[in-house]
């Protein structure tokens, strides 16, 4: 007995331990989906039971509540409802949360009247589920439920707990001490001969329990036996009157079914006489044997025929085809006939009056009741639809002629897009796919270069002439480059006077040809062009930038040729300069210090350093010249000569003016505040301050120091007599009581003319001629005269550049009034110079006591 119930004890642990597997599998998915929805649930369920299993559904239990379920819409009404309202699935799903392993609950009779049992698996779902909406947000973070619901006796049959041939009666008990009714029996168990075994489930644990069926006693086999022959005479009697009135019910089942039918066809003939009354389709049939056509009413109406004739013959119906079509269509219909196929085809008939009408043709062939070979189809007219087609076609047509125009209007608009309307080169948006276009290929052809062409004394010509002629000398420019180019390069106008070409060279020759087609440009722009009765000329400054293979963007080709543009105008203008890793170095070093620029204006990081000046004779301090120094953040302090020029080029020469002048005051209040000497204040201006709209209101509101102020002017800025605006503008500085003086005199183009007219209070004699004065005896003249002057001009001349005390003495004996140099001090912080006019007024007082 042992070796039977065994088996059955193994497969009925291996089918519910299955089970079980595949809700463990279906756990660890959810656990790795935590924004999982009843959509994705149910493509996970497919893919569960798209093969045979004993699980009828898989839930997801949030608390008591059914979240998901799968198959969703038979059970759709129980999701958000309580998970099962069966005392023991409560206990069971409770256990299995509390004890965080799967449950198996007892069998019951489910909703749909079968038994079935539920295996409760809990599973974490950090996240909450998604579409939860039922569940309070604090319990979206609990463990969940997965149940699923095995149907119990398909699981005892597939484990042979009802195998018809096993003679044994079985009991299976869902508790070791076999309390309570079995949840499975299929017969009386005799106690003598009872063998039990253990079903494991996990945590869980069945008794299977078996005894042999021939032990049973003999009063209970008697019993049946009169059981079974009381049956049998039963049987004989009731069974003649059970099929008699089987039959009257079949017969009664058939006439209704018969009635049904009729009705049926009634129905069904109605419903395709309308629809072919919609459609206006004709029905014909004919017999091939004989050769009569039955048609149709409308089959009458759509061959235009007497619609009391309702049969013609073959040769009736294809006289009515029209005579071009007459011969295809005859011959499709034949061969139907002969090859028993079906029978399509579309022609054109002639009514009698003349009119052609468009039809479509569906026949079959089959044999009748009485055998006899016939074919029957349908025609319909489509003369409407080709009509329609023939105006569709005309319409499309006149679209495509229309696509046509727009095609040419849109290639116009485009040439116009990427072409100067000046000069019909091409604009800087076809430059850019150019560039794209050749970025792939300049590699394989070996080397590109780009020429960057900048028009010099361009802005003059439309100035003073016109930009009439502006324009000319653009056509101009245009036409030299075209004439000079060919059809491998790429010529464009990029901007007002700006030009740049594109030129592939073999491999090794890009530079030389550059160069080449560079100088040519620069030759032939260089031409001069007639415009009304006298010539215009403009120069060109090329920068050339080669292209080498191994270069990532041509972006940063035109940068680099732009860059190559900017040197050869610092250098003279009229000449191509080449791009190079030097040049391009200085280049982001002036950007760089340009930046620094700006940001320390920002910062205020541009101080005054003062010089003291001191009386020639008595070597007193009488004033201060204020110099520009740069705090760089990094670098430290800066002389004038580390920013002057790229300040210059970023126009914020007068900024730093203003700022120098603004800390000078404010040093000079100091003094005043403290009871110091009252010290005579240089500070240099440059041009751009002199054109400054808001200078002469700001210095009007602006306190003098009370030792005075004196503007330092370069000696090429201050006699300029052409510049009449510096002149009003100096004129209007000094009548606001600051004094003007000439600075480096003696270096540049100075003129007695304008030193009359601008009337300095002082001239500062530059350091290049004071320092040979030791050996020198004509720079001493020299010297002297400029003194001389000076005197019979009532100006006072100040001599810097005094690097000895010999300095000091000759100059002093030549007539000097003021001096400045390194012998008597070094320029200095304002704190220093303050520390140094505190000891020496401490100094005089000590000397006034003693």
């Amino acid at each position: 007995m042992a070796d039977k119930l065994g088996p059955i004890r193994a497969q009925l642990e291996g089918n519910i331990k299955s089970d079980i597997k595949l809700l463990q599998g279906l756990a660890a998915v959810m656990e790795t989906e935590p924004n999982i929805n009843q959509t994705r649930f149910a493509e996970i369920g497919r893919r569960l039971f798209s093969r045979p299993m004993r699980l009828t559904d898989v839930s997801i239990v949030d608390g008591t509540t059914t979240t998901f379920i799968y198959p969703y819409l038979p059970n759709q009404p129980a999701v958000g409802q309580l998970f099962s309202s069966d005392p023991e699935d409560i206990k069971a799903a409770s256990s299995a949360e509390k004890n965080n392993t799967f449950v198996v609950a007892r069998p019951h009779i489910s909703t749909l009247n079968k038994r079935s049992m539920k295996i409760f698996y809990p599973f974490n779902y950090g996240e909450g589920l998604a579409g939860a909406d039922h569940m309070p947000q604090e319990e979206t973070n609990t463990r969940r439920l997965l149940v699923g619901t095995v149907e119990v006796d398909r699981l005892f049959r597939e484990s042979g707990l009802t195998d018809p041939s096993l003679d044994l009666n079985i009991a299976l008990y869902d508790n070791i001490d076999r309390k309570g009714a079995p949840i499975f029996d299929n017969g009386p168990l005799t106690q003598t001969a009872l063998l039990t075994l253990t079903v494991n489930i996990g945590a869980q644990s069945w008794i299977l329990a078996a005894s042999p069926k021939n032990l049973s006693n003999e009063a209970a086999a008697d019993a049946s036996t009169r059981r079974i022959m009381m049956f049998f005479l039963a049987f004989m009697i009731l069974a003649p009157i059970l099929w008699v009135a089987k039959l009257l019910e079949e017969r009664q089942t058939n006439i209704a079914e018969l009635n049904e039918q009729k009705r049926e066809l009634r129905s069904v003939s109605q419903r395709l006489q309308l629809a072919l009354d919609a459609s206006q389709i004709g029905v014909w049939e004919l017999d091939i044997a004989s050769g009569r056509l039955h048609w149709d009413a409308r089959m009458r109406q759509l061959y235009a025929m007497d619609p009391d004739i309702s049969e013609t013959d073959i040769e009736a119906w294809k006289n009515r085809i029209h005579p071009e079509d007459r011969e295809a269509t005859t011959k499709r219909f034949d061969n139907a006939i002969r090859t028993n196929t079906d029978y399509s085809t579309q022609f054109r008939i002639t009514t009698e009056t003349g009119e052609v009408r468009h039809l479509r043709a569906f026949g079959a062939v089959y044999r009748d009741a009485h055998f006899r070979k016939k074919i029957v189809g349908v025609n319909w007219s489509i003369t409407a639809d080709v009509k329609m087609q023939e105006d569709l076609q005309k319409a499309k047509t006149a679209l495509e002629l229309q696509n046509h125009a727009l095609e040419d209007a849109r290639l116009a608009m485009e040439h116009s897009s990427l072409h100067d309307p000046l000069t019909g080169l091409a604009n800087r948006r076809y430059l850019d796919k150019h560039l794209a276009k050749i970025q792939p290929a300049h590699a394989a052809n070996g080397m590109a270069a780009v020429l960057h062409i900048d028009l010099d004394r361009f802005k003059d010509i439309n100035d003073t002439l016109g930009h009439a002629a502006g324009d000319t000398m653009l056509r101009h420019v245009a036409n030299q480059i075209n004439a000079l180019t060919n059809q491998n390069d790429f010529a464009a106008r990029i901007g007002g006077d700006e030009f740049v070409v594109v030129c592939q060279s073999p491999k090794g020759m890009a530079e030389e040809q550059a160069k080449a087609m560079g100088e040519a440009l620069i030759t032939a722009i260089n031409q001069p062009i007639p415009w009304e009765g006298q010539e215009c000329r403009v120069g060109a400054s090329v920068g050339i930038a080669l292209i080498p293979p191994s270069l990532d963007s041509m972006e940063l080709a035109l940068i680099n040729a732009d860059i190559a543009l900017y040197e050869a105008k610092r250098r003279g203008k009229n000449r191509l300069e080449f791009f190079s890793d030097t040049l391009k170095e200085a280049t982001f070093a002036t950007k760089r210090t340009a930046d620094a620029i700006l940001r320390s204006l920002e910062n205020d990081e541009f101080i005054p350093y003062f010089q003291p000046q001191f009386d020639a004779h008595t070597l007193q301090i009488i004033g201060v010249e204020a110099l520009a120094r740069w705090q760089h953040p990094e670098q430290g302090l800066l002389s004038p000569a580390a920013f002057l020029t790229v300040a210059e080029s970023l126009n914020v020469v007068a900024e730093i003016d203003k700022a120098i002048l603004k800390q000078t005051i404010k040093a000079a209040k100091r003094w005043e505040e403290n009871n110091l000497d009252a010290l005579h204040v240089s500070v240099n201006i440059s041009a751009q301050r002199l054109f400054d709209d808001g200078l002469m209101e700001r210095l009007a509101r602006m306190p003098l120091p009370a030792g005075g102020l004196s503007f330092e002017l370069l000696e090429s800025i201050a006699f300029d007599d052409k510049d009449e605006a510096a002149s009003t503008a100096i004129d209007q500085i000094k009548a606001l009581g600051i004094e003007i003086e000439i600075d480096d005199f003696g270096t540049g183009y100075s003129s007695i003319l304008s030193l009359l007219k601008l009337s300095p209070r002082r001239l500062k004699i530059d350091r290049q001629l004071t320092l040979p004065i030791l050996e020198s005896k004509p720079q001493r003249r020299l010297i002297g005269s400029i003194v001389d002057i000076g005197k019979s001009l009532g100006i006072d001349i100040i001599a810097e550049g005094v690097e000895t005390m010999q300095h000091a003495e000759i100059l002093r004996d030549l007539g000097c009034h003021i001096l400045q140099g390194y012998a008597l001090a070094k320029p200095m912080s304002g704190d220093d110079l303050f520390a140094l006019l505190t000891e020496a007024n401490a100094t005089r007082k000590v000397s006034a006591i003693g």
